[in-house]
């Protein structure tokens, strides 16, 4: 089977992922499920086959017997399909390789289950702005909504930088200019600490990896642009404490005062599956006040879920996975299996 009929067939199935691995079926995973193309196992010299494809449509002009051994990361464009985010690497000694589908069209945030109070963050003009959750939680795909909304209602300079670009943005009422990690710049520092030089009104940071990373980013924030970015965590405090715990002992306390200053919300996100047999996420929102602030300067991030239970316009994640087990969007099991406190929520949705 041709590499294009495979990233076709996923595309048409509104697959996630492509799985191309040695011993295992050509399979897609679509709504958490794993789909075979075929039964028959792929052997090593087929899945290189493969890789050398994704390698060539990536505009890489590698020959057949040198290709690289180390992990890559790159995006792919496909005509009339969508980008296809690639990552190559070898398992028992083969080539494998694993491809994230992206549509080339950003969905409406309505269709997606974003929230409106998550949209009106795009209206911002400074400060930092965190999208948290484990991987494939739908991060990369809520931050795009937001960037794509600044991008319709606002004119200024838009810089994301991104490991791989995900979706494509077009100039519209502000100019994008999208970077890509090993393509067009180095690193996320090198390309943060560029940024701040190319006139920036918002800039994307696809992940924040470490303290330089998100110290150069809280210096963006202060001088007054917007900085939106990613990390790997659950909940508003648990994201607090880990970008804190990554300084050194002697600068956590001006962290945390500078932290408090810059830091505008922290969105936590996850996919849960709907009672109609589809993922959609769950939110939880939480958006700085003054409370907040005080706990965050006088370290007492353990209280910020009180606030965020008590706050107008604000919603914990437990709270958002009971109103979504309430309006009949996911089952009691879910709610429980997916909340912060399992034990709290099993006596709520009783």
């Amino acid at each position: 089977m041709e590499l294009l009929e495979i990233l076709k067939i996923a595309a048409d199935n509104s697959a996630s992922d492509i799985f191309i691995i040695s011993g295992a079926a050509l399979s897609y995973k679509a709504n958490g499920d794993l789909v075979k193309i075929n039964e028959c196992p792929l052997t090593p010299a087929v899945t290189k086959e493969y890789v050398y494809e994704i390698y060539k449509l990536g505009g890489y002009k590698f020959d057949i017997e040198d290709l690289p051994e180390k992990e890559m990361d790159f995006s792919i464009s496909v005509v009339g399909m969508g980008r296809f985010r690639a990552n190559i690497y070898k398992q028992r000694g083969s080539f494998a390789a694993v491809l994230r589908y992206v549509p080339f069209t950003l969905p409406e945030p309505e269709q997606l289950g974003i929230p409106e109070s998550v949209m009106k963050l795009s209206k911002l003009k400074s400060g930092i702005v965190l999208v948290t959750g484990p991987a494939g939680s739908g991060k990369s795909t809520t931050l795009s909504c937001i960037i794509e909304k600044i991008n319709e209602e606002r004119s200024g300079h838009i810089i994301t930088i991104e490991d791989p670009i995900e979706f494509l943005h077009k100039h519209k009422k502000s100019i994008i200019s999208q970077r890509e990690i090993n393509i067009d710049t180095e690193s996320y520092l090198s390309a943060l600490r560029s940024a701040l030089r190319q006139s920036p009104d918002v800039i994307l940071l696809g992940e924040m990896r470490d303290y330089e990373t998100i110290s150069v980013a809280m210096t963006a924030a202060e001088t007054g642009q917007l900085v939106l970015s990613t990390l790997h965590t659950l909940g508003a405090a648990n994201t607090i404490d880990r970008i804190i715990d990554v300084f050194p002992t002697n600068q956590q306390h001006q962290i945390r005062i500078q932290l408090s200053m810059v830091l505008n919300a922290v969105i936590s996100q996850q996919l849960v599956m709907s009672t109609e047999g589809k993922y959609t996420p769950a939110f939880e929102i939480m958006t700085m006040n003054s409370a907040i602030r005080t706990l965050i300067r006088d370290e007492k991030t353990h209280q910020i879920d009180s606030v965020i239970q008590s706050a107008p316009g604000m919603t914990t994640m437990d709270n958002s996975l009971l109103n979504m087990y309430k309006s009949g969007i996911i089952t009691a099991d879910t709610a429980v299996k997916c909340a912060y406190n399992s034990d709290i929520m099993a006596k709520r949705v009783v």
